[in-house]
């Protein structure tokens, strides 16, 4: 321990305490510290993504059901403007909390291209989605939808090269999108707990496993694609260097 003097304003001295011998932190303070580093964050995610869920959720089913209790008065495209801009404006308020997933496919997929870390009434009135057609034809579409919504999410908020501050206005009109003409045809729910939350609250599960697997499988496949095409500016001679670009990009 060593003790430096030094003088204040008023004459007296205050003393600076410099331990010297521990150039380490204790295992007490470094246990604190790593569990408050830990909780904090993952608290202000879990916050973020618990907020941003419902309000997606509430923003959208909410003009599905006035739709529906008001003689049609929002239509469709007023639907998929509602889905839209409540993306949007949800990804420009808390993308840089939470990443603003608000959706378990979407973090599936994250976590499998090692994007994100494994360890973070009357039916009439029902809001949720439901196969308009038969559910093959339901299934295609959400996999095709969820499979394009996660290409441009990949594209726009994980390659480097992409003009990040338009990421929320991409993924918002590509949601906007979708739902214009999946609409009608399943749904376009392309989200896992935008189906399951309505469902159970309303006691509909016809059709809900479509939109849990195929939402999945779709994002799984779109964020798997994007990262193909991602390294694809590397040298071609580099690339068919190994059977497979993964092991190519490995041993680089």
């Amino acid at each position: 321990m060593a003790e430096i003097d030094g003088t204040n304003g008023n004459g007296n001295h205050e003393g600076v305490v410099l331990d010297i011998k521990d150039n380490y932190p204790s295992s007490t303070s470094v246990k604190e510290d790593s569990i408050l580093n830990f909780s904090v964050p993952f608290l202000q995610k879990m916050v973020a993504e618990i907020a941003g869920t419902y309000f997606l959720i509430f923003a959208g089913c909410s003009s599905v059901a006035v739709n529906l209790n008001f003689d049609k008065v929002v239509t469709l495209p007023g639907i998929s403007i509602t889905w839209g801009l409540a993306v949007m404006v949800l990804v420009y308020s808390v993308g840089h909390i939470s990443g603003a997933h608000f959706n378990p496919a979407v973090t599936l997929a994250f976590a499998t291209c090692k994007r994100f870390p494994w360890k973070q009434g009357h039916q009439d009135h029902f809001t949720g989605t439901l196969p308009a057609g038969s559910n093959l034809q339901s299934f295609v579409v959400e996999f095709i939808i969820t499979f394009y919504l996660m290409f441009i999410i990949s594209g726009v908020a994980t390659d480097n090269r992409a003009i990040g501050e338009l990421a929320g206005l991409a993924v918002g009109s590509t949601v906007l999108l979708n739902v214009m003409f999946a609409g009608p045809i399943s749904g376009a729910s392309m989200n896992p707990a935008r189906s399951l939350g309505p469902a159970i609250v309303s006691h509909q599960y016809k059709g809900l496993w479509i939109y849990i697997v195929s939402p999945i499988l779709g994002a799984q496949a779109g964020a798997w694609v994007y990262n193909l095409i991602r390294y694809t500016d590397k040298p071609l001679r580099e690339i068919t260097k190994s059977a497979s670009f993964l092991r190519s990009k490995e041993r680089s």
